[in-house]
Order: C-alpha cells, then structure tokens, then sequence
C-alpha cells in the first residue's frame, strides 16, 4: 500500500474545511493520510486537526504567502513524502497536482469523482463520459467537491518543516473580491441564472432565494459574455467553475454543452426555463416550464416558508 498525502486547500493562510473531504478520499486507499499544509505561519496547520489525518506536516515558507505555481510546488515537493498525492480540484489546487506529478514523474488525475481501490474515475469530453483508469503506483491525484463526506477523527501533532521556493512573480496589490457571497464551486446549493433573466439586476432575485437558503449564485457563459455586472468568477460550466451540489437550481439557462459540462454531475438538477425544448430539460431532476418571473417569487415565498 502507497503511501497517501493530502495536500490541504487554503483560504488566507487558514485551512479549508474541504480539506476533510480529501482526507476521506485519501483514506480509500487505506489507512490515515498524512496531512501537508501550506503555510506562512504554523499555527495554520491547528486547522487540519481533528480531520483524521495520520500526521500532520506544516510546510512553513514565505513563498505561500500568495499563489505562485512554480515556487509553491518546488516548495511542497521538497517536504512531502513520497506517495500517493490527493489535493483539491479548484483550479488552483489542478494546476498545483500537474506540476508536483511533473516534478516527480508520476502519473496525474483530475476532477476524480469516484475512488475505488486502485481505480479511479473521472469525467471526460467535458463530462459526456466518463473514464476510468488503473493506478498502478504513485499518482496526483485532482478531487471535486462534495463527493466524499468531510473525514473526523481525534487531533494530530504537527510537525513543523521550514522549506523554500522560487517565487516567479510578486503581488504588487491583493484586492478582495467585489463579492463575500459563497464561492459556486465549495457550495452544496447552487441557484445560476442566464441569459433568459433579461438583464443583471434581475439576478438581485436569485440573490434573495440564494440568502434564504444559503446557496450561492452562478450564471451561464452567456450571461458573463453579456454583461459586465456578472463576473467570470459566477460563471458555470466548461470555460467556468466545474461544481458538484446536492442542488443545482438552473433559471433562464437553456443548457448548452459547455454549460452542463460544469454541473451535470450535480446531486439534483431543477430546471426553469419558458422553453419546453430547452436541451436542460433531457438532464433535469425536476423541471418548470415558466418565465423566471412567474416561477421566482412563487419558489421564493415557498421557501421562505419551508426554512420558517
């Protein structure tokens, strides 16, 4: 049995929860992973306790103080054991899993959405199919989110490791985003708009049914292409965010492929469109045949009730 590591996902130097969901993943291989956190202060790694990890290293180096591909993966490669390696699918996290499988010549799977044993699968031909492939040693190994249920277990000590790394680029300037509202691909409710919502302040409506049920808010490419007040950072799909809810609430959306590349892989999908030929509809859960300004208010005020 390999060795497995988790390479734990970070938010201003502070552990994400997701990481326990890779520590799950990671724990399908057998036995308690071993735990890598990124840090600039070691007292981040406190994070991961409690998260059944075997041990926990903290990989303390300036160079995470912000993202830079090149020296964050000399960084980690240097203190990480040899292994399997399991990390987020964020597009940060899948850029960080090629290049550590680069360094170490090892084979690289992302956007995992299924492990069994040595066999893992994922989606291809922008999720028209899916593949599964044979490990057969060491690997990289790209995780989406709300697959694995977040992993408990009892603290672990933490192991401080000083390492360093080539920074290639230097932030002159870190603006926060425009938006506190949840990120589309950690949320396990997701309510996007398209084109069909008529212009950007309409989305002021998903908005308000987002807060009721704490869901965040996404849009098509069609929507970020048409208006400037819908950033690419909401958008959904193959040129967007890939996202894996237990609810997935399309409205307006007529469920193009690139679209439905980033989300068909969700829990539940509720479609709400005027057009009964809308191709959303053939990968619809559930579906409602009505302009958004007919179907919102009536879902809105049911929900209301509902979370009363």
């Amino acid at each position: 049995m390999t060795q497995t590591i988790v390479i734990a996902e970070m938010n201003n130097n502070a552990v994400h929860p997701s990481t326990a969901e890779l520590v799950a993943a990671a724990m399908t291989f057998g036995g308690a992973p071993t735990v890598v956190v990124p840090c600039t202060d070691a007292s981040a790694a406190d994070g991961a306790a409690n998260m059944g990890a075997g041990s926990i290293l903290a990989a303390k180096s300036s160079a995470f103080a912000h993202y830079d591909a090149s020296g964050w993966a000399a960084a980690l490669d240097a203190v990480t054991p040899q292994g399997t390696i399991i990390t987020g699918a964020s597009p940060q996290s899948k850029d960080l899993a090629a290049r550590l499988a680069a360094r170490r010549n090892i084979a690289v799977v992302q956007d995992a959405v299924t492990i069994q044993g040595q066999q893992v699968t994922s989606p291809v031909y922008s999720g028209k199919a899916m593949q599964t492939v044979a490990l057969n040693g060491p690997a990289v190994i790209s995780v989406r989110s709300n697959i694995f249920n977040a992993a408990t277990g009892g603290a672990s000590d933490v192991q401080v490791l000083d390492t360093e790394g080539n920074v290639a680029t230097s932030v002159v300037e870190f603006m926060a985003r425009a938006s506190e509202r949840l990120d589309v691909a950690e949320a396990n409710i997701v309510i996007s708009g398209g084109r069909g919502m008529g212009s950007p302040e309409n989305f002021s409506h998903l908005e308000a049914i987002a807060d009721t049920i704490g869901a965040a808010v996404g849009a098509s490419r069609a929507a970020v292409d048409t208006w400037e007040a819908i950033p690419h950072s909401m958008q959904v799909g193959q040129t967007g965010k890939t996202v894996n809810p237990n609810l997935y609430i399309a409205v307006g959306i007529s469920g193009a492929i690139q679209h439905l590349a980033g989300m068909r892989s969700s829990k539940y999908i509720v479609a709400i469109n005027k057009d009964a030929d809308a191709p959303i509809f053939q990968h619809a859960d559930y579906g409602i045949v009505a302009t958004w300004e007919e179907a919102l208010p009536v879902l809105h005020d049911t929900l209301k009730s509902m979370m009363a």
